[in-house]
């Protein structure tokens, strides 16, 4: 629960306490007392009263409902989520999580009633049809956090969504673009967009997600030495940009080759061009793609995504995705027999495992060299000692 204080004259203070919200209007309700001394003793007076409307508070006692919890978490777990997770959360639980399940008291919510709600999710769903499996999965997985908490905060002693069964997610086959296909798509951009070419170029040798090539700045460019900073990743939240960390939490450089080098030098000098034929110049921190003059802003991460899928279209290329170029980049190195962990490393993932459970079917087949290099052990130890051999000719 959330506390705030502000002065109402001299050593005199209003505490102030949300107390969850109303359950038959939805209105916040906070529970409010005025302190006098100093600062110090009325932020202790408040963390008291907090704990106090904690354990008075009647969703202790489990009669809160679903709605009432999953207001309350989200609002706790906000701070720890970046703000697209903030908006996503909150999107699915007005809808349909709230209205279809919110007024359910979660102390009486059973396995039962979720399999049922994700039952009617997968065959009749929302004003745009049924939900497919892998939306309801996520809808699960928001439902269970939600739950989660809610046991540690006393709302309930059993979370229900552990033993609740939704839909399974058919697997979907990763399906890269050929070398061939690629080939066409970058001779395609460069003939209509040779920033679009030099975008896919790059995601094609990198294997970024696209935020983290969005996000990309000059400064995480060092042309000389070949070298990309993966820093940071921009995400669409609401109707808005947000620039934040990438995916894992965790920053990583990437050499590039050659060929991409030169390609991103040509580019960043195309945007140099640009710039000074309106009377502008390009600062160390302006973002690598970029429609701004200057390079204050970056592309959105749809127009990129829809940009590709109208180059798609010109190079007559069906059922490749912007993502599949990360996809690409896995499968051919692995197929190549670069090891795991530095296939891992580039595109990002912050365990090999994570590569091995979507690319394991990439890895090229090494049961006949382990079974060579066995083998090479064993007729090493087979064979006779040389020494041994000429001493008993000798002897004869």
């Amino acid at each position: 629960m959330a506390g705030s204080m502000r002065p109402r004259g001299k050593d005199t203070w209003q505490l102030r306490v949300h107390a969850g919200r109303d359950p038959r209007t939805g209105r916040k309700r906070y529970v409010e007392r005025t302190y006098r001394g100093p600062k110090k003793e009325a932020q202790r007076a408040l963390a008291a009263l907090v704990l106090e409307v904690e354990r008075l508070s009647p969703r202790s006692a489990g009669d809160g409902t679903l709605e009432a919890l999953c207001n309350e978490w989200l609002a706790h777990a906000a701070a720890s989520f970046s703000p697209r997770t903030v908006t996503t959360t909150r999107g699915y639980l007005d809808q349909p999580i709230i209205p279809a399940i919110g007024a359910i008291q979660v102390a009486r919510l059973t396995p039962a009633d979720l399999d049922r709600f994700y039952r009617y999710l997968l065959e009749v769903g929302g004003p745009k049809g049924p939900y497919a499996p892998a939306t309801i999965r996520r809808i699960h997985g928001i439902v269970r956090r939600a739950l989660t908490q809610g046991v540690r905060w006393g709302w309930l002693s059993h979370n229900p969504a552990v033993d609740a069964s939704p839909p399974r997610v058919p697997h979907r086959g990763i399906t890269p673009p050929s070398p061939e296909e690629l080939v066409r798509l970058v001779r395609s951009a460069q003939e209509s967009d040779p920033d679009l070419a030099a975008f896919v170029m790059l995601a094609a040798s990198t294997g970024a997600r696209r935020g983290e090539l969005i996000a990309l700045r000059r400064t995480d460019v060092e042309l000389t030495n070949g070298i990309v900073s993966i820093e940071r990743g921009i995400v669409i939240a609401g109707d808005r940009l947000v620039e934040q960390g990438t995916k894992t939490h965790q920053s990583r450089r990437i050499t590039i080759d050659p060929v991409t080098v030169e390609v991103l030098r040509a580019h960043l000098e195309r945007q140099d061009r640009r710039a000074g034929e309106f009377g502008a110049s390009m600062s160390r921190s302006a973002f690598v793609f970029t429609d701004a003059i200057d390079g204050s802003a970056p592309w959105r991460p749809d127009s990129a995504t829809r940009a590709f899928r109208n180059l798609c279209a010109r190079a007559e290329i069906s059922g490749i995705r912007l993502h599949d170029l990360r996809h690409y980049v896995a499968t051919r190195l692995l197929s190549s027999g670069i090891d795991v962990r530095t296939v891992a490393g580039r595109l990002g993932h912050r365990n090999p495992s994570t590569t091995l459970n979507v690319y394991a079917h990439f890895v090229p087949a090494s049961d006949r060299q382990a079974a060579d290099a066995l083998a090479a052990l064993f007729e090493a130890a087979t064979q006779p000692q040389g020494g041994d051999a000429s001493s008993d000719s000798d002897g004869a």
